[in-house]
């Protein structure tokens, strides 16, 4: 835990940002002034958030300081207000943190200290943030949304294989709903729109082996990033901000939405597993039809994605006829030789 000048050195440099955050000018002696602290603290604490945030902070002589793109910092209240009823019902806790390792390591370790289904947990910057297969998540502070929800289920681990596609297909059709067209997926977890990855999911398991287990569902989407900050990303990629330009809706709007359909879908999940999830699947299924190669390893399956199967496996039709595969990475360059291991 920091200690209690670092706490308040983080909740000076919050309150800061709040003010700065419509992006106009505001002058050192006003900041002084409404946070009860002397412009010299000001000027470190905007200094420190420049450096540790990577933020863009003009300083006008005689003027005051802005920041060069405006912000829409999280705010759990406002999320807890745009939930549906019955999702405010599911919900045990919102945590927002100006920055943390991952929000899925925040909730897997809430989840080994007890902490109870529907909580959520929000970040402004990840140090750490990861994808799947191990790959890092590009986590700029203020510019996205890092999300994770714990939840709980009686069943085993092994019976929760479909609940991605299920996660999967909430995200993407509360992005149609906000005015994202051509939004689509890739199994088992990637939102693309128009072939660049605009978000992706990552579903971390544990429990016995018979049961109960519990989930934490990480979610990532692209809302505004610039070139240098997307400059790590070794993939097409898109944002909401390109997507939608001025119709994009707030930071704030879109949290709440996406914590309404995956409560919603992880509470449906129990009850009813992915069959209820599958029409839409299919609907949203970006790559269907088309020549893929899974990656297993060292090993490459050449085929045509075939869409997925009841269970939520992947299926391909293969130079030995269809098959399904239940793990394995897609990808939309599949080696031209035909001679690739299968």
């Amino acid at each position: 835990m920091p200690g209690q000048a670092a706490q308040t050195a983080q909740r000076r440099r919050r309150e800061i940002l709040c003010l700065l955050a419509d992006g106009e000018l505001h002058s050192g002696a006003e900041l002084a002034s409404r946070l009860g602290v002397s412009r010299a603290a000001v000027w470190k604490a905007l200094r420190r958030a420049a450096d540790e945030l990577t933020l863009e902070i003009d300083c006008l002589r005689g003027r005051g300081y802005r920041l060069r793109r405006p912000l829409e910092l999280l705010d759990a209240s406002r999320i807890r207000a745009g939930l549906s009823a019955p999702s405010r019902a599911q919900l045990a806790d919102i945590e927002v943190l100006d920055a943390v390792d991952s929000t899925n390591a925040q909730l897997m370790r809430a989840a080994g200290h007890g902490a109870p289904a529907g909580r959520v947990c929000f970040a402004e910057r990840q140090l750490a943030g990861r994808g799947r297969a191990g790959r890092g998540w590009v986590s700029p502070f203020g510019s996205n949304i890092y999300l994770s929800i714990l939840w709980r289920y009686p069943l085993a681990p092994a019976e929760l294989g479909g609940l991605s596609l299920a996660c999967g297909v909430a995200v993407a059709c509360t992005l149609r709903d906000n005015g994202v067209g051509e939004i689509g997926l890739k199994w088992p977890n990637d939102l693309h729109w128009r072939r660049r990855k605009l978000g992706g999911l990552l579903l971390e398991v544990a429990g016995e082996s018979q049961g109960p287990s519990h989930v934490v569902v990480g979610v990532g989407v692209n809302l505004r990033l610039s070139e240098a900050e997307a400059a790590d990303i070794d993939q097409p990629w898109a944002d909401l901000a390109t997507v939608l330009g001025g119709a994009m809706p707030g930071r704030n709007a879109l949290a709440a939405a996406l914590v309404d359909g995956l409560l919603q879908a992880l509470a449906h999940f129990r009850t009813a597993g992915l069959a209820p999830f599958l029409d839409d699947w299919h609907r949203l299924d970006a790559y269907v039809g088309e020549p893929v190669a899974l990656i297993m390893g060292e090993r490459r399956i050449t085929g045509v994605c075939a869409g997925v199967a009841a269970d939520g496996g992947l299926m391909l039709d293969t130079a030995e006829g269809r098959r399904t595969f239940h793990a394995g990475e897609v990808s939309l360059r599949p080696a031209t030789d035909s001679s690739a291991a299968r």
